[in-house]
């Protein structure tokens, strides 16, 4: 009778039991979880393979995953069933499934391809029959199922079955031997190809076995829910180990010896368990720490060390060798950290919910310190006395209690008063106070420091009475005191701004002051501060954090916080100028306070980095540095954005010049979770300058022009670029019409075409010299008009420089005859004077005719009519009532003379002359409002 299928089901209510496990204060490796959303199969995961690229294989309900640190691939399997095992042998991925086995192999497109090895069988296959291991063993791959072991000669492709009549529950390669056990006979070994019993001893003979191995000159058999056996000389005994009593409380299902030494055991319902070499129980993480699931499923280690878990639902990720460990308050009961402080082998945090403290030597949870729940601001040891800094005053520790209050005012931190023994300064909420150590020990409140209450949340002593307060509202003050520290003599704001986030530190017997613009060093013989170099590249602002300073007294070095870097600087060994060092982790990770960073030196090259939600265990010496490689693991294209098409990796291609949209995708296989990684790439040929950086791992480029491309890619984990860059080179053809035929075929065009323009240009020419000509005699024609035209405008010039002249001629005589009958006038005035009568008439007579010479009139009629020809007639037909006195008149106003200008000519007085004016209107019938001299003048 075959034995079951499966041992995997457990009793429900034995994991309920065993969900508590003592791991509230472990400080554990980075855990990354990925649920099935995220890599888009089924939850339970069965077996876990790597390759040399480092792409991570699982096998999984839906199917065969895979997973290259930037996406998940899912392969599903021909008969869509569950994939139970996968090995990567030979740059191939064996898989074992239900009712088949065979290898996946990767095309030159990137993807993929399975070949069954079914088919190569002589004989079928049991019902229901599925593969839960694969061993690679020199040429061969065993695929184990729960009946059979079929040997695959991978030279030759056949195979051979060894078979089991009570069932094969696990197969085991231990260095050169291959073992299995069968569930009543026993262990097996295989030697010459078949089964040879290895051993029935009671001891484990009906017990399951979950992994056998080799532990210097024994071997070692752990199994199920008894632990470790060891095999030596042919014995068996149980392994005495300090982790027997858990080791009998959990279902272990899986294990895998790591390289260290270590054992990992996956359990059915208590998570994680991990062994030192010596049995010693190192790390216990489940679902209320770290992992998504209490079932281990499978468990591998890959080649950077990570450890890699299957579960039920979903797969973790430990980051084993990473230089961080994390503890992080599940539950909240901490808070966030502000503070921390070792002493001896007591852990201290201080917390917004107060003061806690564990013992570093377990791992014990960590428990509030009575009296102490509040907002606690720093802690320090000084002398063998723990001061605490709370938000309700000064408290003094011992013994894990607060044995005293030394006062009740909100206080920031406490330092050493300068070349005074036994005295300390607190910065508090209202400025300064003096604490005073006793003989016996005692500290008590000595004075406050009068004169200055303004909030010290950092202070630095210059000398033993200059201090300088950093007040990041208010800024940068300079206190001095008196010898007896009793009042501020004097303080003055200095030259610095103020800034969130800033701080004061002193190192080196300098004081440094750091906000968003950089680092400050104070002169103290100018009494300022002066920018320096420090860190310059990091004060920037899209990597500002905060200027909050660190200074670890343990090793003289001061830790500054950015967006992606921690650092700190020390002292030099051989120069004065200080040694950075950088760590690349990023705030989002870190998850600190901003403006409350703080960092504490636990022992050697370890610090705990206090967080919103626990603290994170950096590890120094261990090397922040790996070497990463970029590849570009798919490339389509398509035309007109439909249809993606692959490319062909192994080679460069040359593309229709409508298949110009193209999509890279890339990635590095970096599985730390602290240490994100970053991409850059270019298309030279079109885009030769490098994009900004970025965590997408594909680059669309669409509707290129025709040309030769290469695209280049690289990465950044850090600050630290990949040692390689990766690159594809194609070519985009030119369009059809300008390939080399339809270049020819526009040759013959073009010689057609100036054939034919050079006929049409002949005729063209030959038409055109015809018009010339006719043009030419028009020409002459129009040139002879032209000249008749200039002809008759001199002409025209000639006879209106004669009107002209009749004008001037016309206007001078009319001047003449006013001047004459003024001068007649007015010489007929002074002879009335003259008393002979007689002699007087006959002149007067003489004058008069003189006046009314109708000689005068006719010539000046003459002159009018040349210079404004035809006037008197037009007036006179226009207004044939018109007396020959009415056109004098009319003359005389058509030349715009005035009345009194008029008068003398027409020798009457001027009223005389309004009378006919008036008389005038009359007989031409105009309107009131008419001028009579503008309506004869417009005729």
């Amino acid at each position: 009778m075959k034995y079951f299928k499966k041992t995997f089901i457990q009793c429900s209510l034995l994991a309920v039991l065993f969900l508590f496990l003592e791991s509230n204060a472990q400080e554990l490796p980075p855990i990354q979880l990925y649920s099935p959303q995220d890599y888009q199969a089924d939850d339970q995961n069965w077996s876990i393979s790597q390759d040399e690229n480092e792409i991570i294989y699982i096998a999984n309900n839906k199917g065969l995953l895979e997973f290259n640190g930037a996406r998940w691939t899912l392969n599903k399997s021909p008969n869509q069933s569950i994939v139970r095992s996968v090995a990567v042998i030979d740059s191939l991925v064996y898989t074992g499934s239900y009712m088949d086995f065979g290898f996946w192999k990767r095309d030159t497109y990137g993807n993929l391809n399975y070949i069954s090895l079914v088919n190569k069988l002589e004989e079928e296959l049991a019902e229901d029959e599925e593969f839960w291991n694969i061993i690679s063993y020199n040429k061969f791959v065993l695929f184990q199922s729960l009946d059979k072991i079929y040997i695959y000669n991978t030279v030759d492709e056949t195979f051979k079955i060894i078979e089991s009549k009570s069932g094969i529950h696990k197969a085991f390669k231990i260095e050169n031997s291959i073992y299995f056990q069968d569930v009543e006979a026993g262990v097996f070994k295989i030697e010459n190809g078949k089964p040879m019993l290895f051993t029935a001893d009671a001891a484990i003979k009906d017990k399951l076995l979950i992994n056998i191995f080799k532990n210097d000159e024994e071997l070692l058999f752990q199994t199920k829910e008894d632990g470790f056996y060891r095999f030596k000389n042919n014995n068996f005994e149980k392994w005495q180990i300090p982790s027997n009593d858990k080791l009998s409380q959990i279902s272990a299902y899986n294990s895998i010896r790591l390289k260290d030494g270590s054992f990992i055991i996956g359990t059915i319902s208590r998570g994680l368990l991990q062994l030192d070499a010596s049995g010693t129980s190192i790390l216990q993480i489940n679902k209320g720490n770290g992992l998504s699931n209490n079932t281990v499923l499978s468990a591998f280690q890959d080649i950077s060390g990570n450890l890699w878990l299957g579960l039920d639902n979903g797969i973790a990720m430990l980051n084993l060798n990473s230089p961080y460990k994390m503890f992080r308050d599940t539950q909240g009961v901490l808070g966030t950290v502000y503070t921390s402080e070792k002493i001896e082998d007591d852990l201290y945090l201080g917390t917004n919910q107060g003061l806690f403290s564990k013992t570093n030597t377990n791992n014990k949870q960590f428990l509030l310190i009575p009296n102490t729940k509040g907002q606690v601001w720093s802690l320090k040891e000084i002398d063998g006395t723990l001061f605490c800094s709370h938000d309700k005053g000064t408290l003094i520790v011992d013994d894990n209690k607060v044995v005293s209050v030394v006062n009740n005012v909100g206080t920031w931190l406490v330092k050493p008063a300068l070349n005074r023994s036994n005295i300390f300064l607190t910065g508090n909420y209202d400025g300064l106070n003096v604490l005073q150590k006793a003989k016996d020990g005692t500290v008590y409140y000595k004075n406050k420091i009068k004169g200055f209450n303004i909030s010290s949340r950092y202070f630095e002593f210059i000398n033993p009475t200059q201090i300088l307060v950093s007040h990041e509202y208010k800024g940068v003050f300079l206190l001095t005191l008196d010898d007896a520290l009793t009042k501020v003599n004097s303080f003055k704001k200095l030259n610095i701004e103020k800034g969130i986030g800033s701080s004061l530190v002193k190192f080196n017997d300098d004081v440094y002051y750091a906000y968003e613009k950089g680092i400050f060093r104070f002169n103290k013989s100018l009494n300022q501060f002066e920018e320096t170099k420090l860190f310059s590249n990091y004060f920037k602002k899209s990597n500002y954090v905060s200027g909050k300073f660190v200074f670890d007294e343990s090793n003289s070095r001061v830790w500054n916080f950015f967006k992606n870097q921690l650092t700190f600087f020390e002292s030099g060994k051989l120069t004065e100028e200080p040694v950075f060092k950088v760590i690349d982790l990023p705030s989002a990770v870190r998850n600190s306070k901003p403006g409350f960073e703080n960092i504490l030196y636990l022992s050697t090259n370890e610090y705990l980095l206090g967080a919103t939600n626990g603290y994170v265990i950096i590890n120094t010496s261990k090397n922040f540095e790996k070497e990463y490689f970029i590849s570009i693991d798919k490339i389509l294209f398509s035309q007109k954005l439909q249809n993606y098409n692959q490319i062909d990796l192994s080679k460069d291609l040359k593309f229709e010049n409508k298949q110009n949209n193209f999509r890279f995708n890339y990635s590095i296989s970096n599985f730390s979770k602290l240490s994100p990684t970053l991409y850059q790439y270019r298309l030279k040929g079109i885009y030769d300058s490098w994009s900004d950086w970025s965590s997408v791992t594909e680059a669309h480029f669409e509707n290129l022009p025709h040309g030769n491309y290469t695209f280049e890619v690289r990465a950044r984990v850090g600050n630290q670029l990949s040692l390689n860059t990766a690159s594809y080179s194609f070519e985009i053809d030119k369009p059809w019409y300008l390939q080399p035929l339809a270049i020819i075929s526009y040759v013959f065009l073009f010689l057609i075409l100036a054939t034919t323009i050079q006929y049409f240009n002949r005729l063209y020419f030959k038409n055109q010299q015809k018009r010339i000509v006719k043009a030419k005699e028009k020409e002459l024609e129009i040139n002879e008009l032209e000249s008749q035209k200039q002809l008759m405008a001199f002409k025209n010039e000639t006879l209106q420089k004669d009107i002209e002249n009749k004008n001037r001629e016309l206007g001078l005589s009319t001047m003449t005859l006013i001047r004459k009958n003024e001068f007649l006038n007015s010489l007929k005035k002074e002879l009335a004077t003259v008393e002979d009568k007689n002699d007087l008439n006959k002149i007067t007579k003489i004058i008069d005719k003189n006046i009314n010479n109708n000689e005068d009139w006719k010539f000046f009629e003459e002159a009018f009519n040349n210079a404004d020809k035809d006037f008197l007639k037009k007036i006179k037909k226009k207004h044939p009532s018109l007396t020959p006195n009415d056109l004098k008149l009319c003359a005389y106003l058509r030349l715009n003379l005035s009345s009194k200008e008029i008068a003398p000519l027409l020798n009457i007085s001027h009223r005389s002359v309004e009378v006919k004016r008036y008389r005038l209107r009359k007989k031409m019938e105009l309107p009131h409002e008419a001028s009579l001299t503008n309506y004869i003048i417009e005729i």
